[in-house]
């Protein structure tokens, strides 16, 4: 007597279910293992700077910079804010990053609101002038704005020189205009993703073009504003390039200008140049921490929508 065949609608055994870790393909392994290198490669200048303050120019010129600590101190960093006079420099850096901050972030998004909101005539070739300025190398127009700055009056209480040339006018106009073009275009893509409901009943209860900039869009584009409010304030408090072309008095220039009253004539203890490198960078790494939230979510604008 043979068996019954089975029903042709009888369901087939299920395969045995994989263990959990079998599902970690060996691609996504290969890719944080390369995310994990750059990261270290990227921190390894930083880290050695922060690990050859803490030790003695006399230890690491015998035993090697990589070599394994006798002493660790943070006496070079006490030495590197005093012998420079830091607190003068920061002081001007901040006269310079965080007015051009502002005013770069006002200007590019008014311009952004006026490109991608309103229906202003030529605004695509008004955006494209914008995006076209980033192209141009800074370093090409160096002569013809050293010339011009000489030839700009300005009132006493301005510039001691009576001229745009040694003021942090010169530095801050230039920061702005080679700025704003960047901001205007990311500002301008963000502003499109917005829901054009929100203006149009806006418009229907009485809003003006103020309010409509003020108290709605510019709310809403606050992560935009903190990730580029990061990016600018790097950027200018950075730069030394116009500081050093623009200003001629030694007294008025940025933080990162300070770092050369840490070398001596003859001898350079390269320890003490790196604790004022890390004191020098803090600023920057202490914005981004207060920011990061805002930062990393401007940083992923638009890869939520479809």
């Amino acid at each position: 007597m043979t068996a019954a065949a089975p029903a042709s609608g009888a369901a087939e055994p299920a395969p045995p279910r994989r263990r959990r870790g079998h599902r970690i393909r060996t691609g996504r392994i290969g890719v944080h293992a390369f995310l994990l290198t750059v990261s270290l490669a990227f921190l390894a200048p930083l880290l050695l700077a922060v690990y050859a303050s803490l030790r003695p120019y006399e230890e690491t010129s015998e035993h090697g910079y990589f070599s394994l600590p006798r002493k660790l101190s943070f006496d070079y960093y006490q030495r590197a804010f005093s012998d420079s006079e830091m607190t003068k420099y920061f002081i001007n850096t901040l006269l310079i990053a965080v007015p051009g901050v502002l005013i770069t972030l006002f200007f590019a998004s008014f311009t952004a609101f006026c490109v991608a909101r309103l229906r202003v005539r030529g605004s695509l070739l008004l955006l494209m002038l914008f995006t076209a300025g980033n192209l141009l190398p800074q370093q090409v127009i160096v002569t013809p704005l050293y010339v011009l700055f000489n030839r700009i009056p300005l009132p006493y209480w301005m510039s001691d020189s009576m001229t745009m040339f040694d003021s942090y006018w010169a530095v801050l106009s230039v920061q702005i205009g080679f700025q704003i073009g960047f901001c205007v275009f990311v500002l301008a893509n963000y502003m499109r993703t917005l829901p054009q409901e929100i203006l149009e009943a806006a418009i229907v209860d009485g809003a003006g073009v103020w309010t409509q900039y003020l108290r709605i869009t510019l709310p809403l584009c606050r992560p935009a504003l903190a990730a580029l409010g990061t990016l600018q304030f790097t950027w200018m408090y950075n730069d030394f390039l116009w500081a050093l072309v623009f200003i001629s008095d030694g007294d008025k220039l940025p933080v990162t200008s300070a770092l050369n009253n840490l070398r001596g004539q003859f001898f350079t203890d390269y320890n003490l140049l790196a604790a004022g490198s890390v004191i020098v960078a803090l600023p920057t790494l202490i914005v981004f921490l207060l920011l990061q939230r805002h930062f990393i979510a401007g940083l992923t604008l638009g890869a939520g929508k479809g």
